[in-house]
């Protein structure tokens, strides 16, 4: 295996309600964990979402409120999921931007307060979008010369996105192989919270990306508008943004201290 781990990277794949990753709900789950010796552990569950599932939704992984009725609900999965992903690093595709801040919400739901700091992401749709812009779909063939016949399918697509990044290991000898920079390679707008709302500058400090704000340093807009960090607390962002907010003031204060 080209691709060398210090740690285990879990690959995963969400089937959800819907889009909105601070409203929607998982209905299926499935991961590979790859391990440094290349074995892999595989995790897939389905959940009771505890609201309908729509039909347009529906119609793309072909689960049905009927199908989930009966299941447990994400917070009785919560910690064995939480466990499984402790430790690891974290890989899927178009995962920076849906499927890791989903997960997150998902998790604060449940009161489980899962520490993604220190965590390399790779996403593995960017190095595809970066070398051969197509879907998972096509990737697949393009990469593994194979059929995804059951696209959409948490497991499949999982499965999937495994063999895609190693399939990019062999053909790109450019690509690095070590996480660190596999992970920054495959980031994009070099992203401080999942859902980009701050993203670092060339010299690695937090500017705010969106609203009236945007494009100013994090840090300069919280000294100057001291009400900033609460309208933010209380407005419709995911846990993980007020979190990065949180701890860029939580700085400031204890600069200011010294």
């Amino acid at each position: 295996m080209k691709l060398k781990l210090e740690r285990p990277v879990v690959f995963f794949d969400l089937e959800t309600t819907g889009t909105n990753i601070l409203n929607d709900r998982i209905v299926e789950l499935s991961a590979v964990k790859l391990m440094p010796d290349g074995n892999r552990i595989i995790k897939t569950v389905r959940v009771n979402p505890t609201i309908h599932i729509p039909e347009d939704a529906s119609a793309v992984h072909h689960i049905y409120d009927e199908d989930v009725a009966d299941k447990p609900t994400f917070a009785a999965y919560s910690k064995s999921i939480a466990q499984f992903f402790s430790g690891c690093d974290i890989a899927g595709f178009n995962s920076n931007r849906f499927d890791v801040p989903l997960l997150d919400q998902e998790f604060e739901r449940a009161g489980i307060d899962f520490d993604f700091e220190g965590v390399r992401f790779i996403d593995v749709q960017t190095i595809f979008h970066k070398k051969e812009p197509r879907t998972l779909v096509a990737a697949y063939k393009f990469y593994c010369d194979k059929d995804l016949e059951e696209a959409h399918s948490a497991s499949a697509d999982t499965m999937a996105t495994v063999e895609v990044l190693l399939a990019q290991m062999e053909r790109y000898t450019d690509l690095p192989e070590d996480i660190d920079s596999l992970s920054e390679f495959a980031s994009n707008n070099r992203q401080v919270d999942f859902c980009g709302r701050l993203i670092y500058d060339d010299q690695n400090r937090e500017v705010i990306n969106f609203g009236k704000y945007k494009g100013r340093l994090a840090e300069e807009v919280l000294r100057q508008d001291p009400g900033y960090l609460a309208w933010i607390m209380k407005g419709d962002f995911t846990k993980n943004t007020k979190d990065c907010f949180t701890r860029i003031r939580k700085r400031l204060n204890e600069r200011t201290r010294r």
